[in-house]
């Protein structure tokens, strides 16, 4: 454990750096997706899709083939050989249960809910660790927002 002088040394070192320089592991660009309806005419576009809607912190909407609607999470997914072998597992918004859909049954995806890691980015989190170390803040922790 650091003793106070060490932590404050490090914290002004620390201080005139930039968060861009110091990250360790290399981020993913953040893409805005809310509301985004992607084309997914051909395998790859549908892949791509699916693989941002995995990442994505908010409900989707998938419309299969069959014209039937799935709308919630999307919190797994599989990537097989075919889009027939590749599926996707939804949490339904409305229900308790886990929904698996193959890629090869879904006709539309539409981003529709709010995305909820939208501006909580490591850099924000950062800025806003200096300026309560700055006000003399003490014990500061990352604690999460309340849902809606």
């Amino acid at each position: 454990m650091a003793t106070e002088v060490q932590e404050a040394a490090k914290l002004q070192q620390l201080a005139h750096e930039n968060p861009d320089d110091i990250e360790v592991a290399a981020g993913r660009d953040r893409e805005q997706l809310e509301g985004w309806v992607p084309a997914l005419a051909t395998e790859a576009e549908t892949r791509e899709a699916l693989e941002k809607a995995f990442d994505y912190r908010g409900d989707v909407t998938i419309t299969r083939k069959d014209g039937s609607v799935v709308e919630g999470y999307l919190f797994d997914r599989r990537s097989g050989s075919s889009l027939s072998d590749s599926y996707v597992r939804i949490i339904p918004s409305k229900e308790r249960t886990k929904v698996n859909v193959a890629y090869s049954e879904i006709a539309a995806l539409a981003f529709t809910g709010r995305d909820t890691a939208a501006g909580k980015t490591f850099e924000a989190w950062v800025k806003k660790y200096w300026e309560k170390k700055a006000a003399g803040e003490r014990n500061i922790q990352i604690e999460p927002e309340k849902l809606d």
